[in-house]
């Protein structure tokens, strides 16, 4: 079976929801399934963020076009990098070295320079054997 990653135009977000929402759904949940994790957005503020533009939707499909998979991007700005931050990502047996090189171009056409992802300790380990390196540990306190 062959992946392919395909970027989603905002424009065209409501159709193809019903068919990526339990992806991000699961991995918004399986993210924030610590005790002490207190997550930031729901799936309605994630549906929002795509059909406004503000994150980019990708999916990844084979070769009859069926969906194995979506992950949502912010971009960040910085004075010496762009950054796209994987802010969801589901789906099974979709992080593979051919899916990985595909996201970088896709991710590189609109600007990135960098990629980054919060990740729990076994996405940790699946992304550090792709290239990934941890650079520091998120602490957090709510006020």
């Amino acid at each position: 079976m062959t992946l392919t990653v395909q970027p989603v135009d905002a424009n065209h977000i409501s159709q193809v929801w019903p068919l990526v929402e339990k992806y991000l759904l699961d991995a918004l949940v399986e993210g924030g399934e610590k005790e002490d994790v207190e997550i930031c957005y729901n799936i309605h503020h994630v549906q929002s963020f795509l059909t406004s533009g503000i994150w980019l939707l990708l999916v990844v499909v084979d070769e009859k076009n069926e969906i194995h998979g979506a992950a949502t991007v912010s971009f960040i700005n910085y004075p010496m990098h762009r950054v796209a931050f994987i802010t969801l990502a589901g789906g099974q047996f979709i992080v593979n070295g051919d899916v990985l090189k595909q996201l970088w171009l896709v991710l590189k056409q609109r600007g990135a320079t960098k990629v980054q992802a919060y990740g729990r300790d076994s996405m940790v380990r699946l992304l550090r054997r792709n290239g990934f390196q941890p650079q520091t540990t998120l602490l957090e306190l709510t006020l």
